[in-house]
């Protein structure tokens, strides 16, 4: 069932429910004081009736002792019955809208009765020593009930179609902005990536619009990073794979040392080719919002550990480790495992850099209360300012190093994704970095 005819199966309902119900009560209060107007009606006749008895001359009798008065010389309107009596049961008039039949005017007050065949409502009135009885016909009421519950509930009948025609169209309407966004979504291609473009739009859709918006923005940000790793990985495999096959070549056509260190270097190739490889997935990994959140927490003297420890394992510039004395004990605000990865690839960028002969600085400070600082200085040939900004590119070298071109653009994006701070400060005997890493809040 469609969201628009659910809309209007259940306001319809309620608002037929709700008309029923104010019509019904319209209906009742309407037959209600209908027949109390009648009664009122019969009961003001009597006693206008009783009040002209008194002026009229005494009337003469005719057969059998009644007196037949017009209903003018009676002042009551036609259609209603009226009938003079004494107090002993003698009728002494009665009008030509009376039956046959005598009314029973025992009663005083309102009543219903039975003369001959037809019912009748009767109001009798003692005054002056004569009972004086109106009285009009059942059946004459009920044509008239119906003929004004008819005329009341016609109109009532037509709001309420009217209200519906209404609720149709103003559903239909209302929900045109959804409309527009399925014929949107369905005429785009399987592979588009481009933003929705609906105006204007409802308070109320404009969030879930942008929300999509966003979601197709992902979409297209994690394609070109697909792509990205793609061509990035054809074109740096390429050479390894080439040296690899050539000194694969040689080594199968040569014999003795030659052969070996064809193979010596076929496995160098491999060794480089593999450490580009896990260079472009961590980079990959980190950009793609992998989660890294493995529950652990680790203080910042703790990383600047690890980090080192790492480091050593390649051969390279010795790195000391400087700590300020004024480390808040406090657990970093980051995963660990991409700290460690981010301080390790700037150690090793400052080691492959930094002069024969010299040594890599590794301080850990207070940044402020809530952040630290990670510093890592070397003391080479430095770099231009007008490269600082290139220096994280991807595959971007300042020499002909070994290095895979990845381990900044892989700092650069850690700190991006866990807004940290990285600033770059060109110095005339080398380049220092700072990693400004926040802390978590005091227990």
């Amino acid at each position: 069932m469609s969201l628009r005819l659910r809309l209007i199966i259940t306001l319809g309902s309620a608002f037929v429910l709700l008309w029923s119900l104010a019509a019904a009560w319209m209906l009742f209060d309407v037959r209600n004081q209908l027949m109390l107007s009648l009664d009122q009606r019969l009961a003001a006749s009597a006693r206008m009736v009783a009040r002209l008895l008194v002026q009229l001359p005494q009337p003469e009798l005719t057969e059998g002792g009644v007196t037949r008065l017009r209903a003018e010389q009676l002042g009551i309107e036609n259609g209603l019955a009226c009938q003079v009596s004494s107090l002993r049961g003698e009728v002494i008039a009665r009008s030509h809208s009376s039956p046959d039949s005598v009314l029973d005017a025992q009663q005083v007050g309102f009543r219903d009765q039975m003369v001959g065949d037809t019912a009748w409502r009767s109001f009798t009135l003692v005054q002056n020593g004569m009972r004086i009885t109106t009285a009009d016909r059942l059946d004459e009421r009920d044509t008239l009930q119906r003929s004004v519950l008819l005329a009341a509930a016609v109109p009532v009948l037509f709001a309420l179609l009217g209200s519906l025609i209404a609720l149709w169209f103003g559903v239909s309407n209302g929900l045109a902005p959804l409309r527009r966004i399925r014929t949107a979504l369905a005429e785009r291609t399987a592979d588009s990536v481009e933003p929705l473009r609906i105006e204007p739009l409802p308070a109320e859709l404009a969030p879930l619009v942008a929300t999509q918006n966003q979601l197709f923005q992902r979409f297209a940000q994690t394609i070109e990073r697909e792509r990205r790793l793609t061509d990035d990985a054809a074109h740096e495999l390429r050479s390894p794979l080439t040296a690899i096959k050539t000194h694969l070549q040689v080594a199968s056509m040569t014999t003795g040392e030659r052969s070996r260190q064809a193979l010596i270097q076929a496995e160098v190739g491999a060794d480089r080719m593999h450490r580009t490889l896990e260079q472009l997935l961590m980079l990959a990994r980190v950009e793609g919002r992998v989660s890294f959140d493995d529950g652990l927490r680790c203080l910042p003297i703790d990383v600047a550990h690890t980090a080192l420890a790492d480091a050593n394992q390649q051969q390279g510039a010795p790195v000391e480790l400087i700590t300020a004395e004024d480390i808040p004990e406090r657990f970093i605000a980051m995963p660990p495992v991409l700290a460690i990865a981010a301080l390790r690839n700037l150690l090793d960028n400052a080691r492959r850099h930094t002069r024969v002969g010299t040594r890599v600085e590794l301080r850990l400070t207070a940044s402020d209360a809530d952040r630290v600082c990670f510093r890592v200085r070397d003391y080479g040939p430095g770099i231009s300012t007008d490269k600082l900004e290139q220096i994280t590119e991807r595959f971007w070298r300042n020499s002909d190093g070994d290095g895979s071109g990845l381990g900044l653009s892989i700092v650069k994006a850690i700190a991006e994704r866990c807004e940290c701070e990285l600033r770059f400060v060109s110095l005339d005997d080398g380049l220092q970095v700072d990693f400004i890493v926040g802390l978590q809040p005091a227990d």
